[in-house]
């Protein structure tokens, strides 16, 4: 949808043909029901973006004059080997292979290939139609063209690209977002702070800021010195904090406090009202763009 939305003509591919026929009907859908709402990205009109999205079960047929690949399977990692290991067999000189991996570093996958310079990881975050951030993550062996122009293809989507210049386990947004879960997780299971209140710290706090400034120039803003000022002045305080954190949480063994935070984020949130909620998510986050503009 969001290359469509940019006037690209695309393809689908999918190995089972019942996978590709529900696609199109929800690509139909959600486009009309976007144009509906006056959400609907670029220029075109939804039918006009339908029109340029083709479906196919080949991957000789997908490569053909194709300037941009993303690679959206699931995440098991010889399912992408083995997919790698195909295209890899079939790519031309002028195709970028991108992953939307959030877990995979690009090396894992493309290494030993012919075609392992094109190939690095384009990570979205979801959803990817309403939130513009891209992590674009080279592997050591990446051509800094490749780079280049998946930045350049991002930015014409209207999307926001970051730039690693290194590839990294979890890459940026997992690991900011794996420590916030790590500390709401001992705060919740210490029985310091209920779930809802947790997240209120995010929600009607950190989280209002962040909408239009990172951490780093938050703490700008709050010293009258700037941000050298912030970490002369609460530096001592912030290592101090941090110090108390403790090991990480292995949120997997501790079943008690994931059983205990389940029951609480399902009585805020009933499992058969998750659509809705994701819903009014979209909702909000598409008036959160607009009036981001404003300040752009």
């Amino acid at each position: 949808m969001l290359y469509a939305s940019a006037d690209y003509r695309v393809q689908m591919y999918d190995i089972l043909d019942s996978q590709l026929a529900t696609a199109q009907q929800e690509l139909q859908k959600e486009l009309h029901s976007l144009e509906e709402r006056g959400a609907l990205r670029g220029q075109l009109k939804a039918a006009e973006q339908m029109a340029l999205i083709g479906f196919t079960q080949r991957l000789e047929e997908l490569v053909v004059n194709a300037v941009h690949i993303q690679e959206c399977v699931p995440e098991q990692l010889e399912l992408k080997k083995s997919l790698y290991s195909q295209l890899d067999g079939l790519l031309g000189d002028d195709t970028v292979v991108a992953s939307s991996t959030s877990t995979f570093m690009p090396s894992l996958y493309s290494e030993g290939l012919r075609r392992r310079q094109q190939m690095l990881v384009a990570h979205p975050l979801s959803p990817p139609y309403f939130i513009p951030l891209v992590e674009i993550v080279p592997a050591p062996w990446t051509t800094a063209e490749a780079v280049e122009r998946t930045r350049l293809l991002m930015l014409s989507l209207g999307q926001r690209p970051v730039m690693l210049k290194l590839e990294i386990e979890g890459f940026a947004t997992n690991r900011i977002q794996y420590a916030i879960l790590n500390e709401v997780w001992r705060l919740v299971g210490s029985g310091i702070l209920s779930v809802a209140d947790v997240d209120r710290v995010l929600s009607q706090g950190l989280g209002l800021r962040y909408a239009l400034l990172g951490s780093l120039e938050t703490a700008h803003l709050n010293a009258p010195g700037g941000v050298a000022d912030y970490f002369q002045r609460f530096g001592s305080e912030i290592s101090a904090v941090s110090a108390t954190y403790g090991p990480t949480p292995n949120t997997q063994a501790e079943a008690g406090t994931l059983e205990e935070i389940a029951r609480q984020c399902e009585a805020l949130v009933p499992l058969e009202t998750l659509g809705q909620r994701r819903a009014t998510r979209d909702a909000f986050l598409t008036q959160l763009a607009k009036l981001k503009k404003q300040f752009e």
